[in-house]
């Protein structure tokens, strides 16, 4: 939902800083890599109760996924490139609830394994959506320049780091936010369906 509105105020900074980095010989992947790295060790620190490490670690990781897309725009995008970014995002967020879950089970076990749930199955409307927008040629600008079609929606990747962001500074209320935030999941991937039934229905 928020997404939209940050891209003209995030994508000139940024493209500047990748335009550096890829003139001093930074790839595109390589700052993927280097974001999920960093996005694991902040998962590694919520295991072992170190939120505000972990809070400085999520924020980051999240610097270096939006300026993976500026070095390649500055350089050379590639097909593989937006599928290393989209899949290594996939995998940290769901490796943040994951090491809520494995901080403390007994609290957060039921909370966080309903909002894994939530995520793979807005995740699965995600990219269903856009593997059919792709083969019918539809293309959009609203989110930047993307590999793959990304389709909006009440809870994008803007709700979901300041969802991150508060659960490392209010851990102890993971439970609770987890539910809620589960809830907006589901409504997010249904509405996403819907919009499927309409645009994709022959």
């Amino acid at each position: 939902m928020l997404d939209r509105h940050l891209r003209p105020v995030i994508d000139p900074p940024l493209n500047q800083m990748g335009r550096v980095i890829a003139r001093n010989g930074g790839t595109a992947d390589g700052v993927t890599l280097l974001g999920l790295a960093v996005g694991l060790g902040a998962a590694a620190c919520i295991v072992a109760g170190e939120f505000a490490l972990a809070l400085v670690l999520v924020l980051a990781s999240r610097l270096a996924d939006g300026l993976d897309g500026a070095v390649a725009r500055a350089s050379k995008p590639s097909d593989f490139g937006g599928y290393l970014d989209i899949t290594s995002d996939f995998l940290f967020y769901g490796a943040i609830p994951a090491a809520f879950i494995l901080h403390d089970p007994g609290v957060n076990g039921a909370a966080g394994a309903v909002l894994l749930v939530s995520f793979y199955f807005n995740g699965a409307t995600f990219l269903g959506f856009a593997l059919l927008a792709e083969r019918r040629a539809m293309r959009s600008d609203a989110h930047g320049v993307k590999t793959l079609y990304f389709t909006g929606g009440l809870l994008e990747g803007t709700e979901t780091i300041l969802f991150f962001v508060l659960l490392c500074l209010l851990p102890q209320y993971f439970a609770p936010l987890a539910w809620v935030f589960a809830g907006l999941c589901f409504l997010t991937a249904f509405s996403r369906l819907l919009l499927a039934a309409k645009v994709f229905r022959d």
